[in-house]
């Protein structure tokens, strides 16, 4: 059986992997920003009009590709989560499927960029 660990707390915590989920090649790319999405979420979709079109020729984007999952699985294995995200759109900073940071929520197209940045700086 596949596993999916999610790092909460201090502790790490399996759960069973679910058929379906996306495999994502981190040696090919070890940072990639993973957008949690739920189906009929508003601001998911001001994101993805707003920002999505460009998001990948951008610099970040470019460093960080997106990966976009539904908030409700299946998730890809092998991620490492400070822990699971409630909030959509909630979007974490991976690298090599280890947590680097997080940004819970949208609101505007101004805040989202330096928020990012600071992330990638990090």
């Amino acid at each position: 059986m596949r596993r999916r660990a999610f790092l909460i707390g201090t502790g790490l915590a399996l759960l069973p992997g679910i058929a379906g989920a996306q495999a994502i090649d981190w040696k090919a790319q070890p940072l990639r920003l993973m957008m949690f999405e739920r189906k009929g979420c508003l601001y998911c979709l001001a994101w993805k009009r707003q920002i999505g079109p460009g998001y990948a020729e951008s610099a970040a984007g470019r460093v960080a590709p997106l990966v976009v999952v539904d908030m409700d699985g299946p998730y890809p294995d092998g991620l490492a989560l400070a822990r699971r995200p409630v909030v959509t759109p909630t979007f974490v900073l991976m690298r090599n499927g280890m947590e680097l940071g997080r940004i819970e929520g949208y609101s505007r197209p101004d805040a989202f960029y330096p928020a990012l940045e600071t992330l990638l700086a990090g």
